[in-house]
């Protein structure tokens, strides 16, 4: 293992929470509501059920192998050129993840903030702060996100508190009244962003001190963290309806320009924003960390680190080809993303994990489950 760095419980926890939120905070209502309408905190809760039994499953292959990352214990189960073909593949998935969040970050600001600048721009004075972050090692990028933390639940508790007045309960009703269909529908494109993006923790397990009190750590992250956005979704839906949820592209910006209180308290989507910027950080961060660490290690490098500006310089051009437009990528997140996930969720994990107890690798033993 490359990083020499060590981070603890709680701090795995924090990270956990703000990958979960993520990116998702802004779009994910919007995917929601197109499907499942008013019911689509209905369909945030099935598809926080569906991304905690991904995590139950994450844990088996964590417990066997709680000091190796994802590149050494795939090699170790599968043979070294099989290993390193499907190291390769998640190498190339963390990083088009990354590149993908970087483009979610320009069309955010590019459309909402700041229109007029090339998004180029954006793409690169943004990932330079995230590579001086990583640069300076996991251990401080993870006490970082433990500062920003509680700022991030500040400017949830603003948004919580100052929207009731704009609430209407007829926009939730009647509950279920399109049927399961469309809650199930909703449900499947969520469960690909995030919860089965979270495979990029297994190139940062190894780094947490108490394997196995980690292993509860990611659980409970994932928990608050869908609670949140099943939190977001059912404040659109009370605050814009369904309708509109569904036809806005950050429909949680969108709420936080309704909040109004008196003639002097109004326009307050800065606080949206500042909730974003916050969990996309660490979201870009911890996908970029994971694929630099994935090339490193299964290239057997001594060092990461020379490998984030080069790395950095060439996701700043994918992340403007990676799709033309909004509709776009709207398109790849509402049919192709689960696909596309699946093989790098489940059927590789399943394969590593089945093939490991067949041939009895790694430490199952029962003081290591503990």
């Amino acid at each position: 293992m490359i990083e020499k760095g060590k981070i603890g419980v709680h701090q795995l926890t924090v990270l956990t929470i703000l990958f979960t939120v993520g990116s998702s905070i802004l779009i994910a209502p919007s995917g929601l509501a197109s499907a499942a309408k008013q019911d689509a905190w209905i369909a945030a809760i099935v598809g926080l059920i569906s991304g905690l039994s991904m995590v139950v499953f994450y844990n088996l292959i964590l417990s066997r192998f709680p000091s190796a990352t994802l590149v050494h214990y795939s090699q170790e189960v599968l043979g070294k050129w099989p290993g390193k073909a499907i190291s390769f593949l998640y190498f190339c998935y963390f990083f088009l993840l990354a590149s993908f969040v970087l483009r979610n970050i320009g069309d955010f600001l590019t459309t909402q903030v700041l229109p007029n600048t090339p998004i180029h721009f954006i793409h690169a004075f943004f990932l330079l702060v995230i590579i001086m972050g990583l640069r300076s090692g996991l251990e401080t990028f993870a006490r970082t996100a433990e500062i920003f933390f509680p700022w991030m639940i500040v400017f949830f508790l603003i948004m919580i508190f100052l929207l009731p007045p704009q609430f209407d309960f007829h926009n939730v009703t009647p509950i279920l009244g399109y049927g399961v269909k469309p809650v199930l529908t909703a449900s499947i494109p969520l469960l690909s962003t995030p919860y089965m993006e979270l495979v990029a923790f297994f190139m940062i397990y190894p780094a947490v001190r108490n394997a196995p009190k980690a292993r509860k750590a990611l659980f409970v992250g994932v928990l608050l963290g869908g609670f949140l956005l099943i939190l977001i979704s059912l404040l659109s839906i009370l605050v814009l309806g369904a309708d509109v949820t569904g036809r806005q592209t950050y429909p949680s910006y969108t709420l936080a320009k309704k909040i109004s209180i008196g003639d002097f308290l109004e326009r307050l989507e800065v606080i949206m924003a500042g909730i974003w910027f916050i969990t996309i950080y660490f979201k870009l961060g911890i996908s970029f960390y994971a694929s630099v660490m994935t090339f490193a290690e299964l290239f057997r490098l001594k060092e990461a680190r020379p490998l984030y500006l080069p790395f950095g310089m060439i996701m700043v051009v994918l992340s403007v080809i990676v799709y033309p437009n909004i509709t776009a990528f709207t398109q790849f997140a509402t049919k192709i993303d689960f696909p596309y996930s699946i093989p790098y969720a489940f059927v590789f994990p399943f394969l590593i994990w089945f093939v490991a107890v067949l041939r009895k690798k790694g430490c199952a033993r029962e003081k290591d489950l503990g």
